[in-house]
């Protein structure tokens, strides 16, 4: 269940408006580094996590809220930019309406056309959100991994904004949504470390059951042998300190080509339909 009020979870101003750059932040809205994306991650998230993890529930839920409340504050960040067009473009167009005359030249178009200068749940190029985006694995462990690279891209993509922009409501925007990343990555990090034990993600397969000869070696895909390289990765006790790297190769075997194709498929070059191939003709 969710309650709303018209209060914004942090003052968005615009002293400038930009078409252009509201086109940029639609990549915070819709994009796959986007809020869309992490909100609907923890919800979903949170609606497989069973009633004996409560508390994990309860973090994912909040989270997710709050980044409900971001999509907020940027899509008002969009429609404060969309209320005018840069001192310049004023300046140059004489006649007809200069925010028109930005969104035809720059600006993204729906926009105007399907949102009325509003924001929009798309990325910046236009393109709906896709729900791919979302990783709700039903594995704890496996989904805060998701959750820590989410935060990890969103916060990037909230910093290179941050520098595309030199309006000073923007930037404070940017500087409250930037250190909300810093937490989020922070209480991933938080709540891995007090699920204990969780590598190999899943930790509950027998590692018995495993290839012994593989599950700790690099392989190499060089065409040429190559020395060992020695790094982090190919020797020395693993990171879940369960086995010992080491450095190999492919170990090879069989054949990726089947002896013939379902003949209901058409899959022969030749009108014949017999079984040649088209290396064999």
């Amino acid at each position: 269940m969710f309650y709303h009020d018209n209060e914004l979870q942090y003052e968005v101003e615009v002293e400038e408006p930009d078409p252009y750059y509201a086109k940029m932040m639609q990549q915070a809205i819709g994009g796959i580094e986007g809020e869309m994306r992490v909100a609907l991650q923890y919800m979903f998230q949170a609606f497989g996590t069973p009633k004996s993890m409560g508390k994990y529930r309860d973090l994912l839920m909040e989270t997710a809220t709050e980044e409900l409340g971001h999509i907020e504050m940027i899509a008002t960040a969009i429609t404060k930019n969309l209320q005018g067009a840069p001192e310049d473009v004023k300046e140059e167009v004489a006649d007809g309406n200069p925010l028109i005359r930005t969104m035809m030249q720059g600006g993204q178009p729906r926009q105007a056309l399907s949102a009325g200068m509003h924001g929009l749940a798309t990325d910046a190029n236009g393109v709906p959100f896709n729900g791919s985006y979302v990783v709700a694995s039903g594995n704890l462990a496996a989904d805060m991994y998701a959750n820590i690279a989410a935060e990890a891209t969103g916060r990037q993509l909230a910093c290179r904004l941050y520098e595309m922009t030199d309006d000073e409501g923007m930037k404070d925007m940017w500087a409250y949504l930037i250190a909300r990343d810093t937490m989020h990555q922070n209480q991933w990090h938080a709540a891995l470390e007090e699920l204990g034990d969780t590598l190999p993600v899943p930790a509950s397969f027998p590692q018995e059951k495993e290839n012994q000869n593989v599950n700790y070696q690099f392989m190499s895909t060089f065409r040429d042998q190559r020395e060992d390289p020695e790094e982090r990765w190919t020797q020395d006790t693993s990171i879940d300190g369960k086995g010992e790297f080491s450095f190999g190769y492919q170990p090879g075997g069989g054949s990726g080509l089947v002896e013939e194709a379902i003949e209901e498929m058409h899959n022969h070059a030749s009108g014949s339909g017999g079984d040649k191939s088209i290396d064999d003709q």
